[in-house]
């Protein structure tokens, strides 16, 4: 009895895990699109450039390693509220990377304050790909 409820219970996160995985493979490739009209010459993101970005220090003195720590799979914390901040790796929070408004509503705010700018398109897949690639 005992097994038959752990594997309903199993069975129903990856009913609800799966679809969400999906919408960011979705998103991902709605920046490889745009990217590809942005760049003739676009190949495919990297996962050492969205790494490398995760970490790069901006002109504010903050990189997204600054809140979502070392891994993106722990438990952040705000740099300047302290606020607890979800985990950012899909592996162990499925919901991210799962709603394009919220994806791009995050980029505009964490790219302003991390970098000082807005993050192009190809850092925004970069980064994603980097982030979906942690396990």
């Amino acid at each position: 009895m005992t097994f038959n409820f752990r594997l309903t219970h199993l069975v129903a996160a990856l009913a609800i895990a799966l679809p969400l995985a999906a919408n960011a493979n979705v998103i991902l490739d709605g920046y490889k699109a745009q990217a590809k009209q942005e760049n003739a010459a676009f190949k495919d993101f990297t996962v050492a450039a969205g790494q490398k970005l995760y970490t790069t220090v901006g002109p504010n003195q903050l990189s997204c390693s600054s809140c979502h720590t070392d891994s993106p799979k722990n438990e952040g914390k705000h740099a300047k509220t302290n606020k607890a901040i979800d985990p950012l790796a899909p592996s162990v929070n499925p919901k991210r990377f799962s709603d394009l408004a919220q994806v791009e509503k995050w980029f505009k705010r964490n790219c302003n304050d991390a970098l000082g700018r807005a993050c192009t398109t190809q850092e925004k897949g970069d980064f994603m790909t980097y982030v979906l690639s942690v396990k």
